[in-house]
């Protein structure tokens, strides 16, 4: 099978993928914010809210001890079709279903039986958050499987964030436009009004783009086989945790993508409401996605020039700073949304490279801890990343909601309405919180993070000796 083909399977299940991830982690906390709760009881909407992000915080952190869980299981599985594309499918199917589940009132529960709604959203987010993360683990646990090579690697993992910078950037540019139309087409709305409706078509829209794109990656792609991936046995359930705490670089990697990633959710989270409800110009939020998606695909295009000449080090680091300006910039952009947009363009631009950074060093410690510790374990391994974003996203939703209600921005509030006060509640969440974290999450990679590219290349030759010499001795 030709890369060229794999490349654009991988680029398309990516794209979808993100699409999918954008529309969960922030513009589900939209909907049930200023949509799905907007009854004239304020109390009862502030309330409701603070239920539904408490419970689908709740529901992520408890879910997310199992994706290593996930990551074994997958690493276990056997198929004629490989390991990953199977629950790759499966995933896709049930949460895009369960999508478009969460996205109703279900038939009015939310005012008639508010109890009953929170059971059943509860049920529903629970089964779309266990087959999302079968979903996410697989996808991105297949490139280590796609090739040994650092370099090959990077190709897919570029190309990968390529589709995902796409999808995800272009969640904010056809948003709106789509509510609007399924609005008007279904329930007969008029001018700029969203309904419920018009929520659930979108939704219905965003699913079918991640199935789609899952069924791309599953028929255009090809695992590799070589001597290091034949390296492998089944894991323990209950040494899952055991690989990945002996996995040191793993570890501490973790640890400053976390942080990094959580700055990140946590500002894009608020952007939308900092255009509605601080700027008083949501119409103009599409124009972020234009000006994120054309950064993302130069910032990904440029990802392998730049690594081949300052690394993945330097790149992780430089772009924090970076992202740093670009908070800086923000603090002191009022009300002009021009200087707004630079900001976000100075804040966005480094993001994608960062990902690739922290992605292609994740795929790395595969063969660092299979030549540590003895045995490979390729799922396990990469279902740190995907736990990590689960981890931030869960978190960043609970503070998105804290932060709604802390800032009076819920239900029909308008700009004028929001306090000096409540103006400052919000900044501290979507920019000074951040910025502290961003920092602490660029010392710790500087500092702890050994596991270079020249590194990885010892690390592979000293495996390949290794295997041969094993298998010559039989």
């Amino acid at each position: 099978m030709s890369h060229a083909k794999q490349y654009t399977s991988y680029a398309l299940g990516a794209f979808g993928h993100d699409t999918f991830y954008a529309t969960l982690s922030t513009y589900l906390m939209l909907f049930v914010t200023s949509q799905l709760f907007d009854t004239s009881n304020h109390a009862f909407n502030t309330k409701m809210i603070a239920s539904v992000t408490t419970l689908m915080m709740v529901i992520r952190l408890v879910e997310i001890v199992f994706d290593p869980l996930i990551g074994g299981a997958v690493d276990n599985t056997e198929t004629r079709w490989g390991k990953f594309k199977p629950w790759l499918l499966v995933g896709a199917l049930v949460s895009s279903i369960m999508l478009a589940v969460i996205f109703t009132d279900f038939g009015g529960l939310t005012t008639s039986n508010p109890v009953l709604y929170l059971v059943l959203f509860g049920i529903a987010f629970v089964i779309l958050d266990i087959f999302y993360s079968f979903k996410d683990i697989s996808f991105w646990s297949m490139l280590p499987a796609l090739s040994v090579d650092s370099k090959v690697r990077a190709k897919f993992g570029t190309i990968g964030r390529f589709g995902s910078t796409l999808g995800a950037q272009g969640v904010p540019i056809f948003i709106f436009p789509l509510i609007i139309f399924f609005s008007q087409t279904f329930s007969g709305t008029s001018g700029d009004t969203k309904t419920k409706t018009g929520w659930l078509g979108f939704a219905i829209v965003v699913g079918l783009i991640s199935f789609l794109g899952a069924l791309a990656t599953a028929m255009g792609t090809k695992e590799q086989k070589n001597l290091i991936r034949n390296n492998t046995e089944k894991v323990r359930f209950r040494d899952v945790f055991k690989v990945i705490g002996q996995n040191d670089q793993l570890m501490w990697l973790a640890l400053s993508y976390f942080l990094f990633a959580l700055s990140y959710v946590l500002t894009n989270n608020l952007l939308a409401y900092y255009f509605q409800y601080v700027l008083g110009q949501p119409g103009k939020f599409s124009l972020v996605g234009v000006i994120t998606a054309i950064l993302g695909i130069i910032s990904v295009s440029l990802f392998p020039a730049v690594v081949a000449v300052i690394k993945r080090r330097a790149i992780y680091v430089g772009g924090i700073i970076m992202m740093l300006v670009g908070y800086a910039l923000f603090l002191f952009a009022g009300q002009n949304i021009l200087i707004v947009l630079i900001a976000v363009s100075i804040f966005f631009f480094p993001y994608p490279m960062i990902f690739l950074a922290a992605l292609m060093t994740i795929t790395d410690s595969v063969e660092y801890g299979q030549l540590k510790n003895g045995n490979r374990n390729e799922s396990v391994t990469l279902s740190v990343r995907p736990l990590i974003d689960k981890v931030a996203g869960a978190v960043s939703n609970g503070v998105v909601g804290i932060a709604a209600v802390h800032s009076g921005m819920i239900g029909n509030a308008k700009p004028s309405s929001i306090s000096a006060l409540q103006l400052l509640n919000f900044k501290s969440y979507m920019f000074y919180g951040p910025m502290v974290l961003i920092l602490i999450a660029a010392l710790i990679y500087l500092f702890k993070v050994r596991l270079t590219e020249d590194k990885h290349e010892q690390i592979v030759k000293e495996l390949e000796t290794k295997l041969e010499a094993q298998q010559n001795a039989k």
